[in-house]
């Protein structure tokens, strides 16, 4: 915020410097175009400091976005999730017998394979959903009786 409040008075300062160019000597005005000059070099220094500054932060927001961790301290990786849903899976009575494969990538769960109901289907995609660190579920999941 400071940034750009200096920024304004430099520029309001070089407009008055400006102006009153016209009733001053030869010198004044060579020494006035020089310190607007200098207040012109100075805010384009502040507004690329500026930008770097918050080019930096967002990397730093992406970068933590990406580092979850899980309610036991475990680091959420993709490998992470789809080894608790497959975990999940194999103590789901509907889902005894059923052939789904999981696969995660950027914390989106893709499930594909069959299932014998409509009940298993929703059971595992909502097994899926539930589990901590997905952020979506893309259901690839047949119903075939069998």
């Amino acid at each position: 915020m400071s940034t750009s409040i200096s920024s304004k008075w430099l520029v309001l300062l070089a407009l008055v410097l400006v102006g009153s160019i016209a009733a001053c000597s030869k010198e004044d005005e060579n020494q006035a175009r020089k310190t607007v000059e200098q207040v012109k070099d100075k805010t384009e220094e502040i507004a690329g400091e500026a930008a770097d500054k918050t080019k930096e932060a967002v990397s730093e927001v992406a970068d933590k976005g990406k580092e979850i961790v899980s309610s036991t301290g475990e680091a959420i990786t993709d490998g992470w999730i789809t080894a608790k849903i497959n975990l999940k899976f194999s103590d789901e009575k509907l889902l005894k017998d059923t052939r789904i494969t999981v696969d995660t990538s950027d914390r989106v769960v893709t499930l594909r394979g069959t299932v014998g109901t409509d009940a298993a289907k929703k059971r595992a995609v909502m097994i899926a959903s539930g589990t901590e660190g997905v952020l979506r579920v893309v259901d690839q999941v047949a119903v075939k009786a069998k």
